[in-house]
């Protein structure tokens, strides 16, 4: 489960991860204190939630002055259960689920992604964008600053949009099938690669050029 948090004039505040019902407090607590009203939204992909953890869910966003609440699911039980409380819940398709996170994802400066990113998926970020996890052949991720990938790179990384010469792509093992960094672009090796190291790639005298990467302490 992912909870969206805005203000009212739907300005991004905060994506939670949230799976355990009992530390509930604990991960809500940073926002008791915040001034004004808040809107938040629940996305849930195949996932049963009963009405007792929504109503558990419900009261703490009451605390925090959560004047709008509502839900998207693939999950039938868990439409019908916040429907039961009167959320706002709406049952769509698993891929639409996800595809309404990556729109709001969009709106952030700087995007953690935790999961593999697979053929078909986009991610893009306004800042910089780090997945926790591997960018499978024909997924594409994008970022106007620099891209962290702690996994397999096999994709397409387009890093720098709006022109940041100054970008980079770095991956636990990179290997994609194209590189961008701002107007510059490399098409990757046909061979797999056997670095057993992290690598990262910049622009050097207008070519992208690949190196160790190497984390100063």
């Amino acid at each position: 489960m992912k909870i969206v948090i805005n203000d009212l004039n739907s300005k991004y505040i905060e994506t939670i991860s949230f799976e355990n019902f009992e530390n509930i407090h604990e991960t809500f607590k940073n926002f008791y204190s915040m001034r004004g009203a808040l809107e938040a939204t629940i996305f849930t992909v195949n996932e049963s939630i009963s009405s007792h953890q929504l109503l558990k869910l419900k009261n703490i966003f009451h605390k925090m002055n959560t004047c709008y609440l509502s839900m998207y699911s693939n999950n039938r039980n868990t439409v019908l259960a916040g429907k039961s409380l009167k959320i706002d819940s709406t049952f769509v398709k698993e891929q639409e689920v996800k595809n309404k996170l990556l729109i709001v994802n969009s709106k952030k400066d700087d995007i953690l992604h935790e999961g593999t990113v697979r053929s078909g998926d986009r991610i893009s970020s306004n800042g910089n964008l780090c997945i926790i996890g591997d960018v499978n052949p024909g997924a594409i991720v994008f970022a106007k600053k620099n891209i962290h990938v702690w996994g397999k790179l096999l994709g397409i990384a387009f890093a720098g949009r709006g022109g940041n010469n100054n970008a980079s792509i770095s991956s636990l093992y990179l290997n994609p099938l194209q590189l961008r960094i701002a107007d510059v672009i490399a098409i990757g090796p046909k061979d797999m690669r056997k670095t057993s190291y992290p690598e990262i790639a910049v622009i050097e005298n207008q070519t992208i050029m690949i190196k160790p990467y190497i984390i100063e302490s």
